[in-house]
């Protein structure tokens, strides 16, 4: 639908915690040269909770004026007040935004009543709109019959799927009413073996091309490549997740030179010397300093 690999992007920040414009759309055609075929912006993984309004709404342009032409641009609309949430969807909307992803609603702990209510106004804008299920986060978990009565609304298109109960994601995947993208990177393989859409990923930062050729090589009925590439990343996919993401990613990035800095706003906080040694040791490993 967007493609299989969508890059849930990281944020730069400058010295003053501000967005670095010139980072980000250098970020940006770095992903798209190394694997990555759409960008989510204002994400979870581009702390979009420390975001303001104005600062999404400048990522979703930026976004569309550099690859908007090469790529799908997915605006992070979500939060955990519809009116609020429609506004930014709206604004995604106006500026040429592809989709939109929408998380499900957050402290709130909604009835399934209001849960569905809440994507249908999301969804009433008229861009497809991603669901984004991610219990760990969110509290509540979107279960195969409330996103089987989403996939009804029009404009509701795809789910990502951030829960690893794999009878869940059988289900989701069988029911053929969504496109289903793995919303953890390590759930990718079992998404592809049971048809899913792809990813929305964070390590797609570092290893694009890989993850693609997991996704290629499955969908091509090659399971002992994918099988065997998914293997060879579990050390990576896990070093990325030692403490709350944003945090190695960008810790990542920065090493790389990918980024200026791994600057993160309060209350996060960037990367302890232990956690960038566990991280850095990985990189190496899989030869990914290297690269530089």
């Amino acid at each position: 639908m967007f493609g299989a690999i969508l890059t849930a992007m990281v944020t730069p920040f400058d010295a003053d915690l501000r967005v670095d414009e010139g980072a980000t759309v250098a970020l940006m055609h770095h992903l798209l040269g190394h694997g990555s075929d759409g960008l989510v912006v204002a994400g979870t993984t581009g702390e979009a909770s420390t975001l303001t309004d104005a600062e999404k709404l400048q990522l979703y342009a930026l976004a569309k004026r550099e690859i908007g032409d090469a790529a799908p641009v997915i605006a992070n609309t979500g939060s955990n007040d519809t009116a609020h949430s429609v506004h930014l969807t709206e604004q995604a909307a106006a500026l040429g935004c592809d989709a939109v992803l929408a998380v499900t609603p957050y402290y709130n702990k909604p009835p399934r009543e209001g849960i569905v209510a809440h994507f249908a106004a999301i969804a009433a804008v008229g861009l497809p709109v991603i669901v984004y299920n991610i219990p760990g986060r969110s509290v509540l978990n979107l279960e195969p019959t409330v996103l089987a009565e989403l996939a009804e609304i029009p404009n509701i298109v795809g789910v990502k799927q951030a829960h690893e109960d794999l009878d869940e994601l059988r289900a989701i995947c069988n029911a053929r009413d969504l496109a289903v993208y793995a919303g953890n990177d390590d759930l990718l393989l079992a998404v592809t073996e049971l048809g899913g859409a792809g990813v929305i990923s964070v390590a797609s930062h570092l290893v694009g091309r890989e993850m693609g050729e997991i996704y290629a090589a499955g969908i091509a009925g090659d399971l002992e490549r994918a099988r065997a590439i998914d293997a060879s990343l579990q050390d990576l996919y896990a070093a990325l997740f030692v403490t709350a993401n944003p945090i190695l990613i960008k810790a990542a990035l920065e090493m790389l030179g990918l980024i200026p800095s791994d600057r993160m706003r309060l209350p996060m906080v960037q990367a302890s010397p232990v956690e960038r040694h566990i991280l850095q040791s990985v990189l190496e490993q899989h030869g990914i300093l290297a690269r530089g």
